[in-house]
């Protein structure tokens, strides 16, 4: 069994999950949060998702075993609570940050969240900022040429101490990795404050069930762009094989458009960029990889997932669109504020979007196999949904549709 506990949205969590995660084909495997049970083994149990074919290669679900398929339950329920987690901890701290110093937040402005857009800022030293790395299976060793995960950066309370990212006045233990640990929030939290990338992955040591949890920090990337380009530009038939065959304009053109794949411009900076070549590295693994990115120049949460690409940002809602938007749901407006945003002025309220991106027919591989010629003017993303997500601890609401972004 495992549990974790979390009082509020600013404290990640917003319920007790309670679940067996013995994963036995025969076994029963129960998530009470969700109101899911599934029992009998994996034939009763249908997950089904929207594959993104542009974005990875993973096995889908009929291409992998029995409990494979548990596992990859597992995997989707967890990653819905690090979304929540991070959330709080990404956007919902930093707003909280900029309150409590007298600060205005500088939110996020509606052209910036357009494909293609170029916004050029400052990073604000109040916001979080952070990459997460959330993996379905395990990362082979062979890899560690590109992604840096050794002894030395393994969570241990050795490494923790060598470098002074932790308090080690609250007792370490190796349980608080786990996500079956109540104290597992409490230290990804703290690892988040570290210099590159934290690892989640699976545990390879236990082979009677699957089990999740912080495996390295201070992990770093070490792909070349060149190369991460070259990868997409032939997995989407651009070049067939090396990124320079067509010339250097052209090779130019799909390392600029790898950022664009990814939902950036080709212009940010390290931290972003870090985390689309990692996204890029992973793709070539069967299992699903998640990449989390929180900017403090664009004040963005960005997702990377085999869904696609998502983004969260905090935006004001005027009293005006509070009201209309509580009528829309049939709420009362003093319900609504509770249930939806985060903060509530005298004027404006704050709230959550989510906006989603969808791949067109020029950044997923043409039907019929072939060479085809890039042009830069195509756009690779379209804007998919636009939605008032409420914040992690309201559980029992559904987010709204909201157009924002060419409004």
């Amino acid at each position: 069994m495992f549990a974790y506990t979390l009082t509020d949205y600013s404290g990640l969590f917003s319920k007790t999950i309670v679940a067996l995660t013995k994963l036995a084909v025969s076994g029963l495997f129960s998530f009470s949060h969700r109101m899911v049970i599934c029992e009998n083994g994996p034939v009763l149990f249908t997950l089904l998702f929207k594959k993104n074919e542009a974005l990875m290669p993973f096995l889908r679900r009929n291409e992998i075993g029995w409990n494979e398929r548990f596992r990859r339950c597992v995997y989707f329920f967890l990653r819905d609570e690090l979304d929540g987690l991070l959330i709080s901890e990404g956007l919902i701290k930093s707003y909280k940050a900029f309150k409590d110093s007298g600060e205005e937040y500088p939110f996020v402005e509606m052209r910036e969240l357009k494909p293609r857009a170029r916004i050029v800022g400052q990073e604000c030293a109040k916001h979080s900022h952070f990459i997460l790395i959330f993996n379905e299976g395990t990362i082979p060793s062979n890899a560690k040429i590109h992604i840096r995960f050794f002894d030395s950066n393994k969570v241990t309370k050795e490494n923790l101490f060598n470098l002074a990212i932790y308090d080690l006045k609250e007792l370490f233990n190796q349980k608080m990795r786990f996500f079956e640990d109540t104290a597992f929030p409490l230290l990804l939290k703290d690892l988040l404050k570290s210099d590159y990338a934290v690892m989640i992955q699976q545990d390879p040591t236990i082979k009677t069930r699957y089990r999740y949890g912080l495996t390295h920090f201070h992990v770093r990337i070490d792909w070349p762009v060149a190369q991460a380009a070259e990868d997409l530009g032939k997995y989407l038939r651009y070049v067939s094989k090396e990124l320079y065959e067509k010339g250097e304009k052209t090779a130019e053109l799909i390392q600029q458009k790898l950022y664009e794949y990814y939902g950036f411009h080709h212009s940010v900076g390290g931290r972003r960029t870090a985390a689309l070549v990692a996204a890029r590295f992973l793709a070539r693994f069967d299992f699903i990889p998640t990449v989390y990115i929180c900017s403090s120049e664009s004040r963005t949460l960005y997702r990377l997932a085999e869904q696609g690409i998502s983004k969260y940002v905090l935006i004001k809602l005027s009293s005006e669109e509070i009201r209309d938007l509580a009528a829309e749901v049939r709420m009362d407006q003093k319900d609504f504020v509770n249930s939806y945003l985060i903060d509530r002025t005298n004027d404006h309220g704050v709230g959550i979007l989510l906006v989603t991106y969808d791949y067109n027919e020029h950044s997923i591989p043409p039907a019929d196999g072939k060479l085809r010629e890039l042009n830069a003017d195509y756009q690779w993303l379209n804007v998919d949904l636009q939605l008032l997500v409420p914040p992690p601890s309201k559980g029992d609401v559904r987010p709204i549709h909201l157009s924002r972004v060419y409004t």
